[in-house]
C-alpha cells in the first residue's frame, strides 16, 4: 500500500476529502518525526510503540572490496507492534 492508497482509504473511513485526509497524515508523520529526534517515544495503545534506540559503533565490511570498515553509533527509529495490532494481524 502505498500513501496515496492510505490516503484514499482514510478519507473514505472517515468521510473526508482526500486533502484533507493527507493533511492529518502528514501531520501524524511530522509529529512522529519530531518527537521521536527529541529522544521522546509516541504510544498509540493497541496499536504499537514508535521510539528512538542507540546503535553502538561497530565494525563492517565493505561487499565490493572486502576491506574493514568502521561504522559510527548512531540513533536510529524502532517500532514495537502492539497486542491490538498483533492480534489483528494472526486472523
Amino acid at each position: 500500500m502505498t500513501k496515496a492508497d492510505l490516503v484514499g482509504r482514510i478519507s473514505k473511513q472517515a468521510e473526508l476529502t482526500k486533502a484533507a485526509a493527507e493533511k492529518a497524515l502528514n501531520a501524524f508523520i511530522d509529529t512522529v518525526k519530531k518527537t521521536l529526534k527529541k529522544g521522546e517515544s509516541v504510544s498509540l495503545v493497541g496499536f504499537g510503540t514508535f521510539s528512538v534506540a542507540r546503535r553502538k559503533a561497530r565494525k563492517g565490511r565493505n561487499p565490493q572490496s572486502g576491506k574493514t570498515i568502521k561504522i559510527p553509533a548512531a540513533r536510529v527509529p524502532k517500532f514495537k507492534a502492539g497486542q491490538g495490532l498483533k492480534d489483528a494481524v494472526k486472523r
